[in-house]
């Protein structure tokens, strides 16, 4: 599983999709930076949203093209034979990939951190805005949650990797999970409310929501922005829950995957 992880690392770093992504982010931040000068009264809160928005999303696309270039295209050019001649598991391979793309995801998430807060402090220029963003604790937990959103969608990329024989599968799919993860709370939550007294809407859609959300977990729930941007502290007891049902859904993702592709014939 050691050397797994680190050849993924490896593979990760170099890959051209990292580099293409990453730059991406980079640029995010600076967008995010000029941003906060449309906001004459409350610049720094202005680019923090932006940089949080555009964060989260370039660690889920990062965490997809991740399993796109260490598992789906491995498999694609079978160059995972070589690897599975080792004397081990086949989930000892998935596992040290999974390992690899966690702490790939934190090294982007601890760079495009950085990187945010010095937008964000300078953002505004000398201009000091009535209610100041949190950019504490309170700026890295939003970060580590973006973060463990990305690993979710990861597993569940890896997860469709382990069984899928087309290599951009795991990327479409992945994708659309994400997606779906995060609209699933706002539409719950506009469903709960009434639907603006829309009941044709409510009878149609409610027994559907009620499946889906035991098939797919909230990731609106890890986003935690609101506690740097406005110091809005969360529902401890509801982040604990939220950490601990997406750190589950990811474990259960990648049993099944390993059972996949334990069972998953190469000729």
């Amino acid at each position: 599983m050691y050397d797994f992880m680190l050849s993924g690392l490896r593979s990760g770093l170099r890959g051209r999709s990292f580099q293409a992504v990453f730059v991406l982010g980079v640029l995010t931040i600076g967008l995010a930076y000029l941003s906060g000068f449309f906001s004459p009264r409350q610049p720094q809160t202005v680019a923090l949203d932006v940089g949080f928005s555009g964060m989260r999303f370039c660690l889920v696309l990062l965490n997809l093209f991740w399993v796109q270039e260490l598992v789906a295209r491995e498999i694609d050019r079978r160059v995972i034979l070589f690897s599975l001649a080792y004397p081990v598991t086949r989930g000892a391979f998935l596992a040290g990939r999974f390992a690899a793309l966690l702490l790939l995801s934190l090294l982007a998430a601890l760079v495009l951190g950085l990187l945010l807060l010095l937008a964000v402090t300078l953002a505004g220029g000398q201009y000091s805005q009535e209610f100041p963003v949190a950019l504490g604790w309170p700026f890295w937990a939003a970060v580590l949650g973006f973060t463990l959103d990305a690993a979710v969608v990861g597993a569940f990329a890896l997860c469709i990797a382990a069984l899928s024989t087309v290599s951009a599968l795991p990327l479409a799919l992945g994708a659309a999970f994400a997606i779906a993860g995060k609209a699933l709370g706002a539409t719950v939550d506009y469903l709960s409310r009434g639907a603006d007294g829309d009941a044709d809407l409510l009878d149609r859609y409610n027994p559907l929501l009620t499946i889906i959300q035991w098939l797919l977990p909230d990731l609106s729930r890890l986003d935690w922005r609101d506690w740097a941007l406005y110091r809005l502290a969360p529902d401890f007891a509801a982040l604990g829950g939220s950490v601990l049902v997406a750190v589950a859904y990811a474990g259960l993702l990648l049993l099944v995957a390993s059972h996949l592709f334990a069972k998953r014939e190469f000729s």
